[in-house]
């Protein structure tokens, strides 16, 4: 069982807390990796992590728990480390996945253009404009909306500033993970352009069947997050 724990609990239940809610196993509060009290002020994130533990069956499987996993960084590292995290928003910004476009074939070209430049029109109308480029070579993209990046990323709360930061790293664009986070479009509408190139290579070329389940246990984990976002993406 490669030190798996066995399932030690029966009930899984959330109740309201001090500081907002709760997970409980047999009554017993759920904690951190740190021992930190596992408490979200959000009563649909506790009933997502509820929903993760109920569900586990005879071994309990943290990689089945994203939700957990995400609020437990949340709790133990996020308050620490914001200045680090909005440094890496930033920096996604300038190197973001949507603006560098192939040159060649013309059916790429034209599916990017088509897919892509709605997304950066949206982000335009949020203040940030990016330029596009068909180099190999990072294109300076203007200051003004890096540091409006930035801006957005700083005035995020600590869950938020969390999966924004996931999104950011796993889709290789700040566009994309902010037209998630403002309910622009959704989680695995993202997910999909965000691989764009990525099919259309297995379109021509064929897939691996361990990248093929890598990517579906992926895009399954970006779904279960963007839970969080309340409306549109729940």
């Amino acid at each position: 069982m490669n030190g798996r724990r066995k399932r030690f609990y029966r009930d899984v239940s959330v109740t309201g807390v001090k500081n907002g809610f709760a997970v409980q196993l047999d009554g017993c509060p759920l904690k951190t990796p740190g021992k930190l009290p596992l408490v979200t002020g959000l009563e649909h994130v506790a009933d997502l992590i509820a929903r993760e533990w109920d569900a586990q069956e005879d071994i309990i499987r943290p990689e089945t728990m994203p939700v957990t996993r995400l609020v437990n960084v949340t709790i133990e590292l996020t308050p620490g480390n914001r200045g680090q995290l909005v440094a890496q928003a930033r920096s996604y910004g300038e190197t973001d996945l949507l603006c560098y476009r192939a040159k060649a074939p013309r059916t790429l070209v034209d599916r990017q253009t088509d897919q892509w430049d709605p997304v950066l029109k949206w982000a335009e109308s949020q203040g940030i404009s990016l330029d596009t480029t068909q180099s190999v070579h990072a294109v300076t993209q203007p200051g003004a909306s890096l540091e409006r990046v930035a801006g957005y990323t700083s005035g995020l709360a600590d869950l938020e500033l969390t999966l924004f930061s996931h999104l950011t790293a796993v889709f290789g664009s700040v566009v994309l993970a902010m037209a998630v986070m403002d309910k622009h479009i959704n989680g695995d509408e993202a997910f999909i352009l965000s691989r764009l190139d990525i099919d259309y290579q297995i379109e021509n070329w064929g897939e691996d069947a361990d990248a093929a389940e890598n990517a579906r246990k992926l895009r399954a984990e970006i779904n279960a997050l963007c839970k969080i976002i309340r409306g549109k993406n729940s």
